[in-house]
């Protein structure tokens, strides 16, 4: 279902441009760094889900989902806030200006309520490219790289005992992999021969321990993603938001990474028997549809409102819906066991058999 979700919104996000800045609104260099991490704490988490008992695994998923919610809707109080103060200085400014009329176009966005002067523009900018202009080939090419290189050592530790000296061998080989690529990015960002250019300059000027703290992020929410059987999106898309990454942006960026990490967890819970194939197309297919729907009502309330807050308390609502639903689901089922006195303890990965 989040895989299908994932996969409608970035077909959606493909041609579009960043809403002030001259760039795709996928930030392909802040995927890059981030993206092998979070696959790699992905094929972790799966291992813990069939670790973790059931009753655990609820209790993670409804503490994390409510921080991030609760944390999401007071930054998009903020947000609000600031794009109110800014569109109220533009009116009066507009005023001033004699005819009604302001001096150029303005977007409350992050980089603009920084920076709340508007600024003639020649040429309005593109709201939409080509695919092949608008996407950053040699990026995704490298992700894509990483995803199936993790794929590949799955596929073949599938095939091993599991627990045996070839299963843990295959397992390890995932962190030069899923490392390497991370590191080359990090290096590029250091050396300044690559910019997470969405931050609007601000990230121009990086340290070692920041893109470190940035990996291990990813890292902890392929983790959290693999163990909840979620994407890592959930997570992600907050931390952007705290990164000071515009709303657009933030929703995209982890987005597409989402596509990689759930599908990711796709595969690993198919080879561990644990994915039903019917059901799971039937969801996919509804929330594809409902992906397409809301993407297009954002974007019309966005366009109506002018307020690109409203991605972020879009986001905070999603969260805490999970809550209920994912949430209710898991204590109907912690009940039951319960009720059947049935063991709801650490079960053995090695004694797991698919």
């Amino acid at each position: 279902m989040i895989t299908g979700t994932a996969a409608a919104t970035v077909f959606s996000n493909l041609r579009l441009r960043h809403p002030t800045l001259d760039m795709p609104v996928i930030d392909y260099n802040l995927a890059l760094l981030m993206q092998p991490m979070l696959v790699l704490g992905i094929s972790i988490g799966v291992s813990f889900n069939v670790i973790f008992a059931d009753w655990m695994i609820t209790v993670l998923l409804i503490i994390i989902f409510i921080a991030l919610s609760i944390k999401s809707f007071f930054k998009g109080v903020e947000t609000w806030k600031k794009e109110t103060i800014t569109m109220k200085e533009a009116a009066i400014r507009s005023q001033l200006n004699g005819n009604g009329s302001q001096v150029g176009e303005f977007k409350c966005e992050p980089e603009s309520l920084n920076n709340p002067t508007p600024k003639e523009t020649p040429q309005p900018k593109r709201s939409k490219v080509s695919v092949l202009e608008n996407v950053y080939w040699k990026e995704l090419g490298l992700i894509v790289a990483v995803w199936v290189a993790i794929l590949a050592l799955q596929i073949a530790k599938n095939s091993t005992a599991t627990c045996s000296e070839l299963y843990w061998v295959i397992n390890a080989l995932q962190i030069p992999v899923a490392g390497g690529v991370s590191a080359y990015q990090a290096i590029r960002l250091l050396k300044g021969t690559r910019k997470i250019t969405s931050k609007g300059g601000v990230g121009a000027n990086w340290r070692a321990q920041q893109l470190v703290f940035y990996c291990f992020c990813g890292i902890i929410a392929g983790l959290l993603g693999g163990i909840l059987g979620l994407g890592g999106g959930f997570i992600l898309g907050p931390l952007f938001l705290e990164l000071g990454i515009s709303p657009q942006v933030a929703t995209a960026t982890s987005t597409f990474a989402m596509v990689f990490s759930s599908s990711m967890s796709v595969v690993e819970y198919y080879l561990l028997k644990r994915f039903p194939v019917p059901y799971a197309l039937y969801l996919f297919a509804i929330a594809t549809i409902a992906a397409f729907a809301g993407q297009y009502v954002v974007k019309k309330l966005i366009k109506i409102f002018g307020r690109s807050s409203i991605i972020i308390f879009v986001l905070s609502f999603t969260i805490l819906i999970s809550v209920f639903l994912l949430g209710g689901v898991g204590i109907e089922k912690m009940f039951s066991r319960i009720h059947h006195k049935q063991y709801m303890g650490f079960d053995n990965i090695c004694s797991y058999t698919t």
